[in-house]
């Protein structure tokens, strides 16, 4: 087979991945097996790869990949969550494009539009994640739509609906305007944005007397219904039992009294409007205070808006202020910073509303899933540092808004059978439902034509919440052969910033409907950021396409290079430069692998001792170096195990172990040492096989002719046994001589080709065991062990350990001495610094501890070195 002289990824790439899908070896059926089981975190069915989703994806093919070289029956779930929120905002979007409104739509009319926007653009993130080399099970591809996956849903809903968890309620919610649906409080984001205080006077009805009250919303006051006043605040006491006119709207409204008001904010006065803020609302409900909504559901004022009507609410918020301006009803205005709730989703400004909701019990169901990752550790965070997050969401959760005002989505299976809001029954399908109508009336004339259904959907996370269940079929039914032999599942790797969202809901779930936990350990990656730590984006124009960046460098540099600078929970800043760097990766290893497979091999000449204790030192290093994988991956350091990997490959097998073992120029190589060379290449390739699939696979079909069963993606990683640390020792010692030799003769133009005699005061009774690789990378013709230093010598130290290469006429004796003589004078006088350093006591005692072992260690190295030029000098002269 013919080996071509550079890597072609893109061809590479596309033909493993195929092979790897001809030959079925992502799917998994439960056997004998112990299973190995991911479940991915569903991307949008609308969205498109990005930087995060690399980063994640190619983590978990990692683990996947690594599971099934170990002999486990590796199974990766992929799918895509309908996202109801992002999905519908894009299908409204396309349809005002084509001059259509929603509002023209029936719900089924509407939800076609969505299904034909899914089928077009649905599949487009999992194609991706193919050219990425995802070994993904695609057979099981699931979305939470499908028809058993939305079975689980209502199921899951009727049966805590049944327990006595989910309610109906009418409450303060957090409105998204644009989305126009409730939002829970977990998909509120708070930031700081600069605002205006505006100070409005309220008259104090049948005086001339005026009230003024700070407020950053005046748009609002046509929604006012009371003035409070803390009780104890004497500056007002004469004001108890008196009414105030609204500006503008010239209502009368009472002025009432609650410890609630901060006497110190403001005038120490609050307009209380109980239908657009949740503390209002709270004090509407202590004083029986009038509910005034102004505001429609895009947040433009309604016909209580009064002129206003139709308008959006920030551009009434300047024009408000302007007419209060000229009736005199507004004394100043303050810049102000306020803390703005925005949409999680669509970014808008969130407006609280009181609306009919559904809500889901927490306080009990988070109990389990508490205990699970901060008392019993059945469930590990990496880095353990994220559980102080956790902690603090589980134990201040509020009951879950699960409603959404959205028609994509699964629909609420609750169906009204009169006018009244207590007048419903909840039921897996609508044949059920009447049923329990007829039970719950007395009716038995009731159809399903005399039902209607509850026109919400429920929150997308009310569906992934069940994914690593609903994947197996495991909410319908929990028996069946499948979801008992892959659930629990065993790793979730996903981003921190839905630990709470996705993370600790599945935990909740998993322990309510199955008594045990979705899985093992959550490895949760940090964010992939810019060079100046933006995340990145596509608003901001800071994301490359992840695409391009393989199309530039490869799958396996992208993937190289983004792992190795990613550690678990710490954020990445990207440069193209790392792509580049797993690129050079690839490169170095397949140039080494054409280097081997073009040396002939003899059967009859013998083995080189240099060769022989190379090999003996690679097996020490790679079994060394398949412990710390080991130990990597147990603590989830996915990256530590890469550079681990990178080192072992690039430093020891590429730049030392095949320079060993390199035959001569024209010369060929023993047939032993070519065979376990192979073999070394090929454990190589296993523990690299992970994170560089299309490379691995390439070289390994490339070594020999392999049937499908031979496949490296099938293969078996390496075994771990026990390996001689003192040959380890040994090469390390001996490399620092080899470095010495080099030195030498390149500081004193003496050819590499040109053969050198070494001599060796053995004071530090190192290994002989070396020799023969010194001898063959120093190009030493012999080593001789001495008793006493050798004169007319140049020399150098390892340790204590002294080594003298005689030197011949080519080099200028009285140079050497001159330059040794410059460089002992330099030492000399650092070292009378540093010593004066250290006997200044006021140093001594102020300095941080690490600054004064710093200036010892600076004492004892120019001692050191300072002894080895003198002993040099001497042996010169």
């Amino acid at each position: 087979m013919t080996i071509p002289a550079q890597f072609d990824a893109k061809q590479v790439e596309e033909k493993w991945y195929d092979y790897w899908m001809k030959n079925n070896y992502f799917h998994s059926t439960p056997d004998h097996r112990t299973p190995y089981t991911i479940v991915i975190p569903p991307p949008n069915v609308t969205g498109v790869l990005h930087m995060g989703h690399m980063l994640n994806n190619t983590i978990q093919d990692v683990l996947i990949r690594r599971a099934r070289l170990k002999g486990f029956n590796a199974c990766w779930v992929p799918g895509t969550d309908h996202a109801s929120i992002a999905t519908e905002a894009k299908v409204v979007a396309k349809l005002k494009e084509e001059g259509i409104s929603k509002d023209d739509l029936t719900r089924d009319e509407f939800l076609k539009h969505a299904w034909d926007w899914t089928e077009k653009y649905g599949g487009t993130i999992l194609g991706q994640l193919k050219k990425l080399g995802a070994s993904c099970d695609w057979e099981r591809t699931k979305f939470t739509m499908d028809e058993e996956l939305s079975a689980a849903v209502i199921k899951s809903f009727v049966d805590l609906y049944n327990k006595g968890m989910i309610y109906r309620g009418y409450r303060m919610v957090n409105w998204d305007p644009e989305a126009k649906t409730t939002l829970s409080d977990e998909e509120v984001i708070y930031e700081e944005r600069q605002g205006k205080l505006y100070h409005l006077k309220y008259q104090i009805e049948g005086t001339g007397d005026y009230l003024t009250i700070a407020t950053t919303r005046p748009e609002t006051i046509l929604g006012d219904t009371a003035i409070c006043i803390h009780p104890e605040d004497e500056r007002y006491q004469h004001l108890k039992g008196k009414k105030a006119i609204v500006p503008i709207a010239n209502r009368s409204i009472p002025i009432i009294f609650d410890e609630y008001v901060d006497r110190e904010f403001g005038t120490g006065c609050l307009k209380v409007t109980p239908a657009h803020d949740v503390n209002d609302r709270a004090l509407g409900e202590r004083h029986n205070l009038e509910i005034i909504d102004i505001f429609n559901e895009d947040a433009t004022l309604n016909e209580l808006g009064l002129h206003y009507k139709g308008k959006d609410r920030f551009v009434v918020r300047e024009e408000i202020a302007d007419e209060l301006k000229t009736l005199g009803a507004l004394e100043k205005v303050e810049n102000h910073i306020n803390n703005v709730g925005t949409s999680e989703r669509t970014k808008a400004v969130i407006e609280p509303r009181l609306s009919d909701q559904w809500f889901l019990k927490m306080e009990d169901l988070v109990k389990p899933a508490i205990k699970a990752v901060l008392e019993t550790e059945e469930i590990k965070l990496y880095p353990n540092r994220f559980n102080n997050t956790y902690r603090h969401w589980m134990e201040n959760i509020h009951d879950w808004n699960i409603s959404r005002q959205l028609w994509w989505g699964h629909q609420i299976p609750a169906y009204y059978y009169g006018a009244g809001k207590e007048d419903f029954v909840v039921a897996e399908t609508i044949e059920k439902a009447v049923e329990l109508a007829k039970q719950r009336t007395g009716n038995n004339e009731l159809t399903a034509t005399d039902l209607k259904q509850d026109k919400d959907a429920l929150d997308t996370w009310f569906s992934s919440w069940l994914w690593p269940m609903s994947v197996f079929d495991g909410i319908v039914h929990p028996e069946n052969e499948e979801f008992k032999y892959y659930y629990p599942t065993n790793d979730l790797v996903t981003g921190p910033d839905i630990l709470f969202f996705w993370v600790a809901r599945m935990i909740i779930a998993g322990y309510e409907y199955t008594r045990q936990k979705p899985f093992s350990n959550v490895y949760l990656t940090g964010i992939v950021r810019d060079s100046q730590r933006r995340k990145m984006s596509k608003s901001l124009g800071n994301s490359p396409d992840p695409l391009d960046l393989i199309d530039k460098f490869g799958a396996d540099g992208v993937r190289c290079g983004l792992l190795l600078s990613a550690s678990a929970g710490n954020d990445i800043l990207f440069d193209e430069e790392m792509c580049n760097q797993g690129k050079s990766f690839a490169n170095k290893i397949w140039n080494a692998f054409r280097l081997i497979k073009g040396w002939e091999v003899s059967e009859t000449i013998p083995q080189p001792e240099s060769s022989k204790i190379a090999l003996q030192w690679y097996e020490a290093k790679l079994q060394k170096t398949l412990a710390e994988i080991e130990d990597h991956f147990e603590k989830y350091r996915i990256s530590d195990a890469l550079m681990a990997i990178y080192k072992l490959v690039w430093d020891d097998f590429c730049s030392w172990f095949l320079e060993m073992i390199k035959p001569g120029y024209q010369q060929p190589i023993d047939a032993v040492t070519y065979a376990k060379t192979i073999e070394l290449l090929e454990a190589n390739l296993k523990i690299l096989h992970p994170y560089m699939p299309f490379l691995t696979e390439e070289i390994w079909q490339h070594i020999t002719e392999r049937t499908s069963e031979e496949a490296l993606i099938i293969s078996s990683w390496p075994q771990l046994t026990a390996y001689d640390e003192k040959i380890i020792t040994d090469f390390e010692f001996a490399t620092e001589v080899i470095a010495g030799i080099r030195t030498i003769r390149k500081d004193k133009n003496i050819s590499f080709k040109e053969t050198i005699d070494l001599k060796v005061l053995n004071q530090e009774n190192a290994s002989l065991a070396f020799d023969a690789v010194i001898s063959k990378l120093g190009n030493v013709v012999t080593i001789d062990y001495v008793k006493e230093q050798v004169s007319g010598a140049l020399s150098y130290r390892v340790k204590s350990n002294e080594y003298f290469i005689p030197v011949s006429g080519s080099v200028d004796i009285e140079a050497e001495i001159k330059k040794m003589e410059e460089e002992l004078k330099y030492l000399q006088g650092f070292l009378k610094s540093v010593q004066a350093k250290l006997s200044n006591e006021k140093f001594v005692s102020g300095a941080p501890e690490q600054v004064i072992a710093n200036e010892r260690k600076k004492e004892a190295d120019a001692f050191s070195k300072i002894a080895a030029l003198e002993k040099s000098l001497a042996g010169l002269k």
